[in-house]
């Protein structure tokens, strides 16, 4: 590639994460020239899940075939309903639009299986909208014997060089940095999957700015078998999913007292724990924090107060959008032939261009 080449991409990215809170859909635009990559998100939205689809999401791991393959069809029409409703809301046309970028939602996530599965259609997105659709970003890595995950890492490197490790905190935690002149990443421990959760359980759908947790008291016995799970230890390239939260993580709190505040307390704590483990680690100064956990002052203060980080929190729409938008890059990235996934982050054999490229109708 020339590195005095200058070209522009504009394009959708969409996201749905494990903490189910809906569809990301976010309009950016990325330019290279002289050898680097910007970025701009020019507008976004969230389309909350209905009580219906968050139901039918959170168990469809144990759902016939049928409803499985049924399901993945229709939430690739919801999707490319929730992009053309976003497009005419901010006055987009096709024209305006390169290409859609999905990731899809995650239903099964076994990488020791070399398996991983996420629902929405491509062809069922592309008929609703008239766009080609790049999906299916995971699955080469895991053929090629990686985690698949995380992904984000490629655009942390190439978009946000100027910090030293990206931390994203949504459904789960997870981080990126450079070590020994490679990009790392890993997953470091549930995050909104649990806290959500938890919250849920007195009739909130999240514990605002940590208010709930900061005000309960932490359960030691608790918090000490969460920091005992064998994870923690396991060195990386590694990834978490629904499967190991609901084996492993999850039973310990149902095993546990049921005030809510406690448990939330404990969480928050472990997680902060966690977190900041790997951050003293590996010794990283400057972080970027993204996600929607960046909202939960109590659990950033308490990251602050365990290292000696400057934690850096960046405007609404990137802290929202931010992995949206980076999908919508990987989607760039597979449509120039480059690699968009990174062996020393997932422990493929190989760097390597995953991503499906699906059409549109063609009018007689």
């Amino acid at each position: 590639m020339d590195n005095t080449e200058t070209t522009k991409y504009s394009v959708i990215g969409l996201m749905s994460g494990t903490s189910l809170d809906g569809l990301d859909v976010a309009y950016c635009q990325f330019s290279f020239a002289n050898g680097s990559w910007s970025y701009q998100i020019m507008c976004a939205t969230t389309y909350e899940y209905s009580p219906q689809w968050r139901q039918r999401l959170s168990t469809l791991e144990n759902a016939t075939a049928f409803e499985y393959a049924l399901c993945n069809v229709q939430l690739g029409h919801y999707f490319g309903q929730c992009v053309r409703e976003f497009m005419a809301d901010n006055s987009l046309a096709c024209s305006d639009v390169d290409f859609v970028a999905s990731h899809g939602h995650t239903v099964f996530h076994r990488p020791e299986l070399a398996l991983t599965t996420q629902i929405a259609d491509p062809n069922a997105i592309a008929a609703e909208i008239s766009l080609p659709v790049v999906a299916d970003f995971r699955t080469l890595d895991l053929a090629l014997g990686g985690q698949g995950a995380p992904l984000v890492p490629i655009g942390d490197r190439l978009l946000f060089s100027q910090y030293d490790s990206c931390l994203n905190l949504g459904g789960i935690a997870n981080i990126s940095f450079t070590q020994n002149n490679r990009r790392v990443a890993f997953d470091i421990s549930p995050y909104n999957m649990i806290l959500n959760h938890l919250a849920q359980r007195i009739g909130m759908p999240f514990d605002k700015g940590g208010e709930v947790a900061k005000n309960g008291t932490v359960n030691h016995e608790l918090l000490n078998k969460l920091n005992a799970l064998a994870y923690y230890d396991e060195p990386f390239p590694k990834s978490l999913g629904k499967e190991w939260f609901v084996a492993n993580f999850l039973p310990l709190f149902q095993q546990s007292e049921k005030n809510i505040g406690t448990l939330l307390a404990t969480a928050s704590e472990h997680i902060a724990t966690q977190i900041a483990n790997v951050l003293n680690a590996n010794h990283l100064h400057n972080v970027l924090i993204t996600g929607g956990g960046a909202f939960n002052s109590f659990l950033t203060d308490s990251l602050r107060a365990k290292t000696k980080c400057r934690i850096s929190i960046p405007n609404a729409l990137t802290i929202n959008y931010k992995e949206a938008m980076v999908f919508a890059f990987l989607g760039v990235l597979r449509v120039r032939g480059q690699a968009n996934c990174l062996s020393s982050v997932t422990g493929a054999s190989s760097d390597n261009c995953g991503g499906v490229i699906t059409g549109t109708a063609v009018s007689n």
